[in-house]
């Protein structure tokens, strides 16, 4: 583990008032632990920016009685191999299917697969969810 250094912080009284609260909310148990969190977030913001790589999953519900849509998803998924670890389906009723795609890469190409998965017809939502990978930003 590393080594942890301390280090004070200046803030008007309004802003610290607030994110004494915001701490509560989130059920952090200390103010270090909400800062570090803040600033891991940043910095993963900044890999994405710079083309960093992520992991993450694309979740997307269809409804597979629309013309071609699973050829069209399966196709998609195939160019994109490089950056799909896993795929989970779940039927969710007679016409709705709910798709899970674990995926972890540069974030230009999670971000490519996304936006492709989300733009056919027939697909009613698609989320994205990323983190990163890099291990000095999430120590």
């Amino acid at each position: 583990m590393s080594e942890l250094v301390r280090f004070g912080v200046s803030l008007e009284e309004g802003l610290l008032r607030r994110f004494d609260d915001l701490i509560h909310r989130r059920k952090y148990t200390n103010r270090s632990e909400a800062l570090r969190d803040m600033i891991r977030q940043e910095l993963l913001k900044q890999d994405w920016e710079e083309g960093g790589e992520v992991a993450g999953a694309i979740t997307y519900i269809y409804d597979h009685h629309t013309r071609e849509l699973l050829s069209r998803i399966i196709d998609i998924q195939h160019d994109s191999q490089d950056v799909i670890i896993s795929t989970q389906h779940i039927h969710l009723d007679h016409h709705n299917c709910l798709e899970i795609v674990a995926v972890r890469g540069r974030v230009k190409k999670v971000l490519q697969l996304s936006d492709s998965l989300r733009a056919i017809k027939g697909v009613r939502h698609c989320a994205l969810s990323m983190t990163g990978t890099a291990e000095e930003t999430l120590r």
